[in-house]
């Protein structure tokens, strides 16, 4: 069970391919740390324990995420094969307001130069806005069903995966005490200790009083400035007012009607990513993980899918553009080849992809040579 899962804030915007970022269990604790003379020594067994017993009742505040990936266009490569739009959070630098009460109310506004972007949860009802085209999109939640996952949007959102990550290949000690959004926090410092593993280290500043993750950082090998970012510049602690998660339609705003019950309203529980016979949707593929830990590889094999990945494309309309600006992308991409087949790589600060003729696609926090060693099974 995840050491934040009774007060996981937004945890339902965490998107699933986390699963290849964070993914593991169990737990090894480091040696001591002292904090800095300003707040008292806590362990690293202690700031854990913190988090697994802490409770929230309610949140709000301002949020600024940065990411720095080192990799192509791939929001543009997201939104060609119809990702959402805060899809494009995995690149560049945003600012969010967040809300949370509880874990069937919860909010998140994205604001830029475009205009304002909106996610909201009210009990059973999920509704999406956009200012730019003022249209949204309201669908209806199963009894028993989590939100579907979208952008990561807070550091306890990123925490909640990262912590299910800790096993004996992971050191856990205690950093330098700080101060986020003007509130003292702890750090937690994971590093894995496999060399296959992108990820240098992964930091979580944890607010001393509540308990909850204000920043997280993870650093990739040989690089001083965290790849990605996600911290709190403004937070409160109250729980904000119902209103703030009721939609007002503005006027002249088109609605679309979602159902439920189709491949757009289930949700995939993380658990069971990788299940043989998993549902997933006719038009998902197929796929497992390979390995433990930090160096876990997601598997998958595409059938329709894969035609576009290699340069097959649709008959005219929206869907043969994207296939265009899928091709071309990754199309562009360098040539690999070896005793486990030939393909694409794509290659970032964090992480690696391989893309093989035969429709294999290989991605972890790993080196290439790691999901070469995946491809050879």
């Amino acid at each position: 069970m995840s050491v934040l899962k009774n007060r996981a804030v937004l945890r339902w915007l965490v998107p699933a391919t986390a699963g290849v970022a964070v993914v593991g269990g169990g737990a090894a604790i480091g040696t001591f740390a002292a904090a800095d003379p300003a707040l008292p020594p806590r362990t690293a067994a202690q700031l854990l324990e913190d988090l697994r017993t802490s409770r929230l009742d309610g949140l709000s505040g301002t949020v600024v995420q940065r990411a720095d990936l080192g990799l192509p266009p791939i929001a543009d490569l997201a939104g060609a094969a119809g990702g959402d739009e805060l899809t494009s959070l995995i690149t560049g630098t945003h600012t969010l307001r967040v809300w949370y009460a509880g874990p069937d109310r919860q909010r998140l506004a994205l604001v830029d130069t475009l205009g304002e972007r909106d996610v909201l949860r009210n009990g059973r009802d999920v509704w999406t806005w956009s200012s730019r085209t003022n249209t949204a999109s309201h669908r209806t939640l199963p009894a028993d069903a989590a939100a579907p996952p979208s952008a990561p949007a807070t550091p306890a959102d990123a925490a909640d995966r990262a912590l299910a990550a800790i096993d004996p290949s992971t050191a856990v000690t205690v950093g330098r005490s700080a101060t986020v959004a003007g509130r003292s926090v702890y750090e937690l410092v994971l590093t894995p200790r496999d060399k296959d593993s992108l990820v240098h280290q992964v930091r979580i500043a944890l607010d001393a009083k509540e308990h909850v993750p204000l920043r997280f950082e993870v650093l990739a090998d040989g690089v001083d400035e965290p790849a990605f970012e996600v911290a709190f510049t403004q937070v409160d602690f109250r729980t904000p007012d119902a209103d703030q998660f009721r939609f007002n339609p503005p006027p002249g705003v088109t609605v679309t009607e979602q159902r439920g019950d189709g491949p757009a309203g289930k949700h995939l529980p993380d658990a069971d990513l990788g299940k043989p016979g998993a549902d997933r949707g006719k038009d998902a593929p197929d796929v497992r993980t390979v390995g433990t830990g930090w160096t876990t590889v997601l598997v998958a094999k595409l059938d329709a899918a894969g035609g576009a990945a290699r340069g097959a494309k649709p008959a005219g309309g929206a869907d043969a553009a994207g296939a265009d600006a899928i091709a071309k992308v990754l199309g562009g991409l360098p040539k690999v080849s070896g005793d486990w087949g030939s393909g694409r790589l794509l290659t970032g600060k964090l992480f690696s992809v391989l893309l093989t003729d035969d429709g294999r696609v290989f991605a972890g926090l790993v080196t290439p040579e790691r999901l070469y060693q995946a491809a050879r099974g």
